[in-house]
């Protein structure tokens, strides 16, 4: 027999098997929800009144305001003025004023002439005559400015109220050579020269001074408001609208004497 013996069998290796990982599960996050807005309800307005409109029309609206402020700018004798000069006078830019110019154009307030200046157009002109053709300027006015005129020697003008000013409305130039030009449409305090005196007085304007005015029927200032001039007023007997109507006769300081009863008399 053979003495070969067959090699020991080795042992089984023991199978190594993963340990099973544990499973890792997200904590659910938690679920934001947006806080609830509050909910805004817009406060009651007041009910509409008409303090807001009368602000509105005491404000005015500023391209109308610029307008007119560039048809004002034409002192009384210029005929045209260049776009730069109506823009100093205006405190406005010149695009701007160059804007309001050709907008006046197209209703015919303002006129563009060949050399590039600018001048009133026949629309203002005829605003201007329509607001005379309202106190008759013709046929009445005008021919008792003349007898005036004729009688003093002197020049003489009608005014009439237009809020808190006077507005010279029409004028007849006296034969003497010294002359005091009152723009026609321009504005004029009520409260320096006869002319507005009289208008405060014979409108209930309270005070000792005004009250005399009354009594006496006329009213007479030396160089009050321009010196070296003088001036009578009275005020006239018919009245147009909210607007008693006063004339005045002007000259130099000089030439003025004590009203006589002729010519001035209570109304």
């Amino acid at each position: 027999m053979s003495n070969h013996r067959p090699p020991p069998m080795s042992a089984p290796r023991p199978v190594r098997t993963a340990a099973p990982r544990p499973v890792r599960t997200a904590a659910p996050r938690p679920v934001r929800t947006a806080a609830p807005r509050p909910v805004r309800t817009a406060a009651p307005q007041p009910a509409p009144s008409a303090a807001p409109a009368e602000a509105g029309a005491r404000d005015g609206v500023i391209a109308v305001t610029r307008a007119l402020q560039l048809l004002e700018a034409f002192a009384l004798g210029e005929s045209h003025l260049p776009l730069a000069e109506l823009s100093r006078r205006c405190g406005l830019h010149k695009t701007t004023v160059l804007r309001l110019a050709r907008t006046l154009a197209l209703s015919g307030y303002m006129v563009q002439r060949d050399d590039g200046e600018w001048r009133l157009g026949p629309a203002a002109g005829w605003l201007g005559a329509r607001y005379q053709a309202g106190f008759d300027v013709q046929n009445v006015l005008e021919p008792a400015l003349r007898e005036l005129t004729q009688a003093s020697g002197e020049s003489a003008a009608f005014y009439v109220r237009e809020g808190n000013v006077r507005t010279c409305l029409v004028r007849v130039e006296g034969p003497q050579a010294l002359r005091h030009h009152a723009r026609m449409g321009e504005g004029l305090p009520l409260d320096r020269g006869s002319p507005g005196r009289v208008i405060l007085a014979f409108s209930g304007e309270p005070g000792a001074e005004y009250e005399a005015i009354r009594q006496r029927g006329y009213h007479w200032s030396i160089g009050e408001r321009e010196q070296g001039v003088a001036t009578v007023s009275a005020p006239c007997s018919a009245c147009t609208g909210d607007c008693w109507a006063r004339c005045a006769s002007r000259g130099p300081r000089r030439a003025c004497l004590r009203p006589s009863s002729k010519h001035w008399r209570r109304p």
